[in-house]
C-alpha cells in the first residue's frame, strides 16, 4: 500500500464509470444489442469481463469471444455512437458525485483515469459541467494496457506530475482497485451494486464506503493517518 505522509495526498484520480456515473448498464446495453444486432452471441458475464477493458482490448474480445462479425475497430466505433447518442440525452451522474468532484477539486488536484473511449470521458464531462474541474484525465485507449494493468493510474499521476505513491484513487470494480493498487496509490473503493467486485479484489482497498456521498476531503485526508 502506498505511504502518504502527514501533509495527505498530493491528488485525487477518480475512474469515472460506476464512480462519477451510472453507466455500467448502459455499456452492457450498448453492447449487448450490437452483439445481438449483427448476429453474436451475448454471454451472462460478457459485461463483467469486460470491465476495466480498453477499447481496444473489449472490441477485439467482442470480435473474438462474442463472435461480432465486425473489425474491432469499427465495434468500438460503433459502441462508441450508441454512447455518444444516449450520453447526450442526459449523463446519468450518480447522486453525490457533482458534490464530491467539487469538494475535491477545491483541495487537490484531480485526474481521471477512464477505460471509456477519449470522446465519451470529454462529452461526459462537458455534459455534465465537470471538465474544470479536472487537471489531466486518461482514456486507457492511451495507453498500453487497460485495467486491471496499472498503465491508465500511472499515466494520470504523470500528466499531474506527482508521485503515484502520494495519489489516492476512487475505483469500483474489481479490475480498477487492482489497476489502482498496482499502480502504488491508497485506494478508496466505492463497490459497484450491480457488478461488485470480488473479496480479493475488495481487499485490496485502504477504505470502502458506502457511496461517493461519503467521499469528502476529509475522508481522503484522513488516509495519511491509516
Amino acid at each position: 500500500m502506498a505511504n502518504l505522509d502527514a501533509r495527505g495526498p498530493a491528488a485525487v484520480i477518480l475512474d469515472l464509470d460506476g464512480v462519477l456515473i451510472d453507466s455500467e448498464a448502459v455499456w452492457d446495453e450498448a453492447r449487448r444489442e450490437l452483439a445481438e444486432r449483427s448476429g453474436g452471441t451475448w454471454k451472462p458475464d460478457s459485461q463483467r469481463a469486460m470491465m476495466g477493458m480498453s477499447s481496444t482490448e473489449w472490441s477485439r474480445y467482442m470480435h473474438e469471444e462474442l463472435g461480432v462479425p465486425m473489425p474491432a475497430a469499427e465495434i468500438s466505433t460503433a459502441v462508441t455512437a450508441d454512447l455518444e447518442r444516449r450520453y447526450r440525452e442526459g449523463v446519468p451522474l450518480i447522486p453525490g458525485a457533482r458534490e464530491a468532484v467539487i469538494g475535491l477539486g477545491g483541495r487537490w488536484p484531480l485526474g481521471l483515469a477512464s477505460s471509456a473511449n477519449r470522446p465519451i470521458i470529454d462529452l461526459v464531462l462537458r455534459e455534465a459541467d465537470l471538465a474544470r474541474y479536472f487537471q489531466a484525465t486518461v482514456s486507457s485507449e492511451e495507453v498500453a494496457r487497460g485495467k486491471p494493468a496499472p498503465d491508465v493510474y500511472l499515466e494520470a499521476a504523470a500528466r499531474l506530475a506527482v508521485d503515484p505513491a502520494a495519489c489516492v484513487a476512487v475505483e469500483d470494480s474489481a479490475n480498477g482497485l487492482r489497476a489502482a493498487a498496482a499502480a502504488g496509490m491508497r485506494v478508496v473503493a466505492i463497490p459497484n451494486r450491480e457488478f461488485p467486485p470480488d473479496p480479493e479484489a475488495l481487499a485490496l482497498a485502504d477504505l470502502e464506503l458506502g457511496s461517493i456521498e461519503e467521499l469528502t476531503p476529509a475522508v481522503v485526508a484522513g488516509l495519511s493517518r491509516c
